[in-house]
């Protein structure tokens, strides 16, 4: 009997021990693959603050709690297992629907850069008039594009690993990136008040919380410029990508070319050279696709809304 129980313990531990294990595996090969995606997790963070902007202070955080449940939502009902089904059974599929949330990405960018150069809202009302409703699904829209980049990104670094163990390892990467972006974002968007209670104590730290209060609508300025900067260049390079994959490579091989160029003429600086060519082609080709789309809405469907009847009034 005690034999018995102790090659039970034996087992008990041997199996403890491989849980363990494959604990540290999959831990390992989350942060391999978030790592890959650390530039779209930026791009996502300075996405954000701009849907918070203008609104009272009390209600930043509880809408960046709402966008921030609406993106665990995309990322664990809607993205994680149609990219786990797609990837098992056509996975051919997870290139083109990449790239139509890449040329969505790149008409979000193309219209706010072409609100800003006609004066007016990019979808033709004033900030004040939109509600939180629409403030928080218009996020969620966005992040649901920049959710699937990371998720694909994640997919490609563990693809050859078993289903449970790509399953565990997206979940996990899933989580982690919410918590960071989101987590930043509040913290970015309650600096000002931060600042304000600082710049009420005796000294020194009193002329910090001031500089800091000034500081920080040049922040969310720059943030706001950032985002649409991002969105250019996120979805661009999604496009940039796709369409090698899919057998179109002039356009990939043209801005690697000048990647190459640019890395071997500036020796030790040759990396970031490099990655700021490929960033700013991606960025134009993103302002060109999306500006295409914007011309071709334009033209269609707000035309549409124009010209039909207004409701009759009773």
């Amino acid at each position: 009997m005690a034999g018995g129980l102790v090659a039970l313990l034996d087992d008990v531990a041997v199996l403890a021990r491989a849980a363990a294990a494959s604990i540290d595996d999959v831990g390992a090969a989350a942060a391999k693959a978030g790592a890959k995606a650390a530039g779209v997790v930026i791009d996502d963070a300075a996405v954000t603050p701009q849907y918070v902007r203008g609104l009272a202070a009390e209600r930043e955080l509880p809408i960046i709690k709402r966008i921030a449940l609406g993106s665990l939502r995309n990322k664990f009902l809607i993205i994680l297992p149609a990219i786990l089904l797609l990837s098992q059974f056509v996975p051919w599929l997870l290139t083109p629907i990449l790239m139509l949330g890449g040329a969505y990405l790149c008409f979000e960018g193309a219209e706010k850069v072409w609100a800003k150069v006609a004066h007016h809202d990019a979808h033709g009302d004033d900030d004040t008039a939109k509600d939180e409703k629409s403030l928080i699904s218009g996020a969620v829209r966005t992040d649901l594009i920049l959710s699937a980049e990371i998720m694909v990104i994640t997919l490609n670094e563990v693809i050859d690993e078993p289903f449970w163990s790509r399953l565990a390892i997206l979940a996990v990467v899933a989580l982690i990136m919410t918590v960071l972006v989101y987590g930043a974002v509040g913290l970015i968007v309650k600096m000002d008040d931060a600042g304000l209670r600082l710049s009420q104590l005796p000294g020194a730290i009193a002329g910090f919380g001031r500089g800091l209060v000034n500081a920080m609508p040049k922040v969310l300025t720059a943030l706001t410029v950032i985002g649409t900067a991002a969105m250019l260049w996120v979805g661009g390079h999604i496009i940039l990508v796709g369409t090698d994959e899919l057998g179109l490579h002039f356009l990939y091989e043209f801005v690697h070319h000048m990647e190459e160029a640019a890395h071997d003429a500036t020796g030790a600086l040759g990396g970031v050279v490099g990655w700021l060519v490929n960033t700013v082609a991606s960025a134009i080709l993103g302002l060109i696709v999306g500006a295409l789309i914007v011309v071709v809405v334009t033209f269609t469907l707000h035309r549409r809304k124009k010209t039909e009847p207004a409701p009759a009034e009773h």
